[in-house]
């Protein structure tokens, strides 16, 4: 029969377990991130969620616990502290390492609410109540949107977004959005 101390064993449980967990959690972060935000769940510290910085910690820990008794031939509280040690040396490579992570992800991609107020170019017609189709320039690049107005825009027409509608914009002629634009503070608009 095998003889483990059952130190080691707690130790070898540890690194196991928390070293697994930290691999799931840093292959499917984004998919549980995204399912503990919409359930507004989630505690961050500097950016970086708790769960991968507490198994950074418990992996370490065991690894640290391991090198104690095996290498250095030291048992009981004194393998634990090294343990604690090596634990706080996961925490912070794990809190180093996902930060550089965060860091690298691209900024949010803009959304249709943030186009309302820029202007645009109309591409296909849009019939009153209708679609048609508008160009507009974000994020360096011009996209192309539906559209739709409650008057006739001819293509070729520059437009103002003022809402959205679903997917869409809601676009009105430029001269029509000017000259229903509220007065500046210096006094009437000219």
């Amino acid at each position: 029969m095998i003889d483990v101390p059952i130190e080691d064993l707690i130790f070898v449980v540890c690194t196991l377990v928390g070293g697994g967990l930290l691999l799931v959690t840093v292959l499917v972060d984004d998919i549980l991130g995204g399912i503990l935000d919409a359930l507004h769940v989630g505690i961050d510290l500097g950016g970086v969620s708790l769960m991968p910085l507490a198994l950074g910690f418990v992996s370490m820990f065991g690894i640290g616990g391991l090198f104690a008794t095996q290498v250095l031939d030291v048992h009981g509280g004194q393998a634990a502290a090294i343990g604690a040690i090596g634990g706080a040396f996961g925490f912070g490579l794990v809190f180093v390492l996902f930060t550089i992570l965060r860091r690298s992800e691209g900024a949010t991609p803009f959304s249709t609410g943030d186009l309302v107020g820029r202007e645009a170019f109309v591409g296909v017609g849009i019939p009153a109540g209708r679609n048609g189709s508008v160009f507009v320039k974000a994020e360096g690049q011009t996209h192309e949107f539906s559209a739709t107005a409650a008057k006739d825009i001819p293509a070729g027409t520059t437009v103002r977004i003022t809402g959205t509608a679903g997917t869409g914009l809601i676009v009105v002629p430029l001269e029509a959005a000017t000259a229903e634009a509220p007065p500046t503070l210096g006094g009437p608009a000219t």
